[in-house]
């Protein structure tokens, strides 16, 4: 992927994340129980927890979390999945790892799919698979996951 792609590809995670993670300057428990702020950032720049204690952040402090750590994850899905050859399953699979974990994605049987050249259907299949939080389905991550599956038409 040429860093065009990777670029355009962040820019459709940023727009999931607004739709799926919301704005929210104030931190907040997410639907898992996890202390969270901004677009979904669950720690800051030196790697600190974030904890409802905290204080309110700005909105360009949010955007700055987020693309800090969505890069990141970006790295880990282009290097767990290699065979990636398109902006939309790039942004899908970056989304869902920021959301799901980079150990969580590199253990999954999407990757293995992916690399294994599995074709659409078999790889929504798979993002189907990661809509539960707290040990139960929840109706935010079933939209996200079909948000995602829909990049990779």
């Amino acid at each position: 992927m040429t860093p065009e792609q990777q670029q355009e590809a962040l820019t459709l995670c940023e727009k999931l994340a607004v739709q799926f993670e919301g704005m929210r300057l104030k931190p907040y428990l997410c639907p898992a129980g996890v202390a969270t702020i901004g677009l979904g950032s669950t720690d800051y720049e030196d790697g600190r927890k974030v904890k409802l204690s905290d204080n309110a952040i700005t909105e360009a402090r949010a955007f700055e979390l987020y693309r800090r750590k969505v890069e990141g994850f970006m790295v880990v899905v282009l290097h767990d999945c290699p065979k990636i050859d398109s902006v939309g399953l790039l942004a899908a699979c970056t989304d869902l790892a920021y959301n799901i974990g980079s150990n969580a994605f590199g253990g999954s049987t999407l990757r293995k799919v992916i690399n294994d050249g599995g074709d659409r259907d078999a790889i929504a299949a798979q993002f189907r698979r990661w809509t539960r939080g707290g040990g139960k389905e929840l109706p935010g991550l079933v939209k996200r996951r079909e948000a995602e599956i829909a990049l990779i038409c």
